[in-house]
């Protein structure tokens, strides 16, 4: 259902409206001063950045990622998307490229923890604030090869 790729010459653009839609719906926790500071950070990263995209069928991007040598980055998917795959279309593509794959989540951000929980990901620390120094906790998550079946099976659609 999902094409995943590499995004192309000017896609950024797209990356960075979704990061704008997903983060206001998933990340209420934000104070308005630090969404836009983070805004202006991500403006500046993403663009020098590779890019893999989740695309529909019809064409529509529906979500990225921002992987670093065994590092998932970046995950962030439409709202509009959410719930259809796309975002466990994008970690299986990492995950068959680094089969021991860690990754950050907002703690206050419950979908996104209960997300890479169901896909098998394990809880390896805490950071009270996040890599900016900002009061907004961390979980640290590895994926270790192996992962139960059952998160196998949900990453595949199953």
């Amino acid at each position: 259902m999902w094409t995943i790729r590499d995004a192309g010459a000017g896609e950024s653009a797209t990356a960075i409206a979704i990061w704008q839609r997903a983060v206001a719906a998933t990340h209420d926790f934000l104070s308005p001063e630090d969404f836009a500071e983070i805004e202006e950070m991500v403006r500046g990263f993403l663009p020098e950045v590779p890019l893999t995209l989740a695309v529909d069928a019809d064409g529509t991007v529906a979500g990225f990622m921002v992987l670093s040598e065994g590092h998932l980055d970046a995950l962030f998917i439409d709202p509009a998307a959410h719930g259809q795959g796309a975002g466990r279309a994008l970690v299986a593509h990492a995950l068959a490229q680094f089969p021991r794959l860690v990754t950050d989540v907002n703690e206050q951000n419950a979908g996104a923890a209960a997300f890479y929980e169901r896909l098998g990901f394990t809880i390896t620390g805490r950071s009270e604030r996040d890599d900016q120094g900002r009061p907004y906790p961390l979980l640290h998550l590895v994926h270790e090869a192996g992962a139960s079946p059952a998160a196998t099976a949900e990453m595949q659609g199953g």
